[in-house]
This record gives structure tokens, sequence and C-alpha cells, in this order.
């Protein structure tokens, strides 16, 4: 399929894509599936599978499914309502159907984790059935999320395995599938990264459509930075971890205008911006799925960068940051993942900064060849890296490891404008670098809470 720039950056709660944003689009996609309802229907039950039941407590899991099931969509809930809605639902223990019959839910009896082996096609599985009176299944629908709050059927993730949704063979005018077709298209066309993407997306929807929903991405980003540099207290979850952000940025404009700052100053206003971003979704707020929410401050955090510290930034550059990042985002999602559950953080943190490194040496003026020498840099040196959440919490060592994403995406794109675009190893082979090592690495190392610092630090 086409991935849309929309596709990759959705708006929606913390703390997880995978884990809150997509269950919830399941639940309303079950929803959608039962509608006409049989006669017989009574109950709803919903068993969750792999990643999902090992660390769906952590990461909200579990009222994601039941905001779903209650109708809820992650774009337009706000977060104050959230609560209120959870406590109705366990005091009435019912749903309403699309047609207005209301069906049993219990979230205590029915919705089960199961912590058996994870369904076969992917670790965040989950199926939801309707019953009868008796208990009888009248039918059911197994989902998985894949990452990034993308979900799919059985059948979808075997056709796109089977290169049933080859990129190329979408009607766009520039349908690159890889990294190398992306070059190819740019020098025959003699268009940008950013210029064919932009071409792509206006194939289907109107330019100023386009336009203003690329601005709304980057305001809702930028919102949440504003708002998680203002915040302070314990996050939520058995871990007590302490907001940071507030009391770092205040340190920094105290600092302002010092006599004698560090040089390296720049990487705490970076930090300051991923950490106040991922504070945000630990505590369920609103951001922006970037490619995921795991890793949803980096992307922000390079783009406030570019406006705050760099020379001449305009709106039209944040445009071309989104769609620059958007498109290697498509990229790596389309030949690898962006699941931790399915190759680790490598596909979260080291995704998002490979877009973000492409995206700022587009917006600085770089070459197509430059910029994909940039994502290729950010993403090598995050080869490996696991999944390994404490306490199946976003949060340690997540927090932190979005602004150390966000260092190295400035990092990459800075090597890469100082070169000519030329060198050894293509994006498309780390990529699928990426796949392998997600393939070889261990089910305790990706997003189980099974392995890692999840087991080796003492919570307390």
């Amino acid at each position: 399929m086409f991935i849309s720039v929309f596709d990759v950056f959705k708006i929606g709660l913390g703390p997880s894509s995978s884990h809150t944003v997509g269950p919830m689009v399941a639940a309303a996609r079950f929803l959608s599936a039962i509608d006409p309802l049989p006669a017989a229907a009574a109950r709803v039950q919903v068993r969750l599978h792999g990643s999902l039941a090992f660390t769906g407590k952590g990461h909200a899991t579990d009222r994601a499914i039941c905001l779903g099931l209650m109708g809820q969509v992650p774009s337009r809930l706000d977060p104050e309502e959230v609560e209120p809605m959870l406590e109705r639902l366990a005091r009435d223990k019912e749903i309403k159907a699309l047609d207005g019959t209301m069906l049993a839910f219990d979230p205590d009896a029915d919705l089960i984790f199961d912590f058996g082996p994870a369904l076969p096609l992917h670790s965040n599985g989950m199926v939801f059935s309707l019953l009868d009176g008796a208990g009888a299944v009248l039918t059911d629908l197994t989902l998985y999320s894949i990452g990034g709050g993308f979900i799919a059927s059985a059948e979808e993730i075997s056709q796109s395995r089977s290169g049933g949704n080859d990129l190329a063979q979408q009607d766009v005018p520039y349908p690159f599938p890889n990294a190398a077709k992306m070059l190819e298209m740019g020098k025959a066309s003699g268009l940008t990264i950013a210029q064919m993407k932009w071409a792509n997306e206006c194939a289907a929807r109107p330019a100023d459509e386009v336009q203003a929903d690329l601005d709304r991405i980057w305001a809702a980003m930028n919102a949440c930075i504003d708002r998680g540099l203002k915040q302070d207290g314990i996050l939520p979850g058995r871990l007590k971890v302490k907001r940071r952000a507030r009391a770092i940025h205040e340190k920094l404009l105290a600092d302002h205008g010092s006599n004698s700052p560090f040089k390296h100053t720049i990487m705490d206003w970076l930090g300051v911006y991923a950490m106040a971003v991922n504070e945000e979704n630990a505590a369920g707020g609103r951001v922006v799925t970037a490619p995921t929410n795991g890793a949803a401050g980096v992307i922000p955090a390079v783009v406030r960068y570019y406006l705050d510290h760099c020379p001449n930034p305009d709106q039209a550059g944040i445009r071309t940051f989104l769609l620059t990042a958007a498109a290697i985002g498509g990229i790596i999602k389309a030949n690898a993942s962006i699941s931790g559950a399915e190759v680790g953080c490598q596909g979260e943190v080291g995704s998002a900064s490979a877009m973000a490194a492409a995206g700022l040496c587009a917006a600085l003026g770089g070459t197509n060849e430059q910029i994909e020498n940039a994502a290729e840099i950010a993403l090598e040196h995050h080869l490996g890296m696991t999944c390994d959440p404490i306490g199946g919490l976003v949060q340690v060592p997540c927090i932190e490891r979005n602004a150390v994403g966000a260092v190295k995406a400035v990092t990459a794109a800075s090597l890469a404008l100082r070169g000519d675009g030329t060198h050894f190893v293509p994006l498309d082979g780390c990529i699928e670098t990426m796949r392998q090592t997600g393939l070889d690495m261990t089910e305790k190392y990706k997003e189980t809470s099974t392995g890692g610092l999840a087991v080796n630090i003492v919570e307390c």
C-alpha cells in the first residue's frame, strides 16, 4: 500500500502506538466487523497475546481496548475524558454496538491477558470474539498491531509479505519502493525527495489540504513539546519516575546568555525537547506517532532544533522536513519494521533518528544523495538496539533514548552535509540488516520486558 505522510504521523494518545493507538483502532474495526449484529449476540471478549499480554498493563493496552470498544478513536479522544469513561464502563459492564444494542463487556473478566505462545504472524496479536448468552463464539476477528498505530489482519500481513502491497505498484507519480529507486526517480525527474513525496500526497488530495494537515501535524508536535516543558511531578506507574524536562529547561533558560557557555549545551536543548515529548507520552498525553509513540520525541526535537538553532528557518522548511522524514519512514516500514515488538528499539528510535536526520538534511538544503546518506548514518548506529522497558512502562530507558536519538540525528545530518552524498553502506542495505537483526533477536529483547534492563534493574 502507499504509505502516506499522514499514516506515518498520526495524532493519538500515549504511551504506545502499538499497544495503545493500534489496539484502540482494532477495537473500532471489530465493532464495524460485527455490524449488523447476529440476533443471539450477547457479550464481547478480547484476548491479548505476545507482547500485548506481557507489557499490556504498563502500556495501557487494556484501557485502549476498552476505549475503542466504547467507540473512541485516538485522533479525537480528549485525554481529560478517559478516566470518566473507564469508570463508567467498570460500573455498567456493557458497551454499545454500532446499531445501539448493548453488549455485555466486563473488563475484569472479558479482557484476557494470554501469556502463552504469541500468535504466529506478529507478537502484537489480539482476538476479538462475539459470544451468545451461553458463551458460544458467534464470530471472531484476529488483528495484529504492527507498529506506529497500524493494524492488519492475518490476510493483510500475508499479502504484504508476499509482495501484494508493493509500493511500486501504487497509483502515485513517484512510487519508490526503496531508497535506490527513490534516488533514481529523483535524478530522472530533477525533484527533491520532499517534492516527490508532495506530488504523491497531492495525487489523492487537494494541495491546500495536504499543506494544512502538515501544518496541523507540526502544531500538535510543537504543542506536545511546550506542554512537556511546563509539567512537573511523577509519571504514572509503579516506577515513580520524576519528570525532568521542566527543570532542565529552566536551567537552560537561566544559563542563556552566559559569557562562557559550553559548546555542547546545544545537545541539552535537543535532549530536553525530546524528553518533554516522551514524558507527555508516558503520562498518556496527546502525541504524534513519529513513527511510533515510543519514539515520538526524536523528530519534534530535531524540528524544534531547526527552528530555534539553525539560520533562516521557515514553515516551508518544516514541511520539507516532515515530507522527507515520512518518505524515509515509509521505506523502512515497507522493507523492515517500525515495531519494537518485531525488531526491537532499532525499529522505533532507530527509524525515528534516520527519519529526523533525513528531514533536517533536507530542510538545510541537502541533496537527495546527502539525505539518503544522513538517514543511513543514523540508522546504522542504532542497529541491534533492544526494546527492554523496565516494568513494561514506556519510561526507562525510553525517555532518555529519544534524547540520544535526536542528538544522533543531528550528528548524522551534519556529517552527510559535509560530504557529497557518496558513502559505503546504502540505506537499503542498512534497512535489510535491521530486518535480519530483528529476526535473529530473541523475544525477550522485543518489548516483552523479559530481558535486558527490564530484568537486571531492580524496580523501586
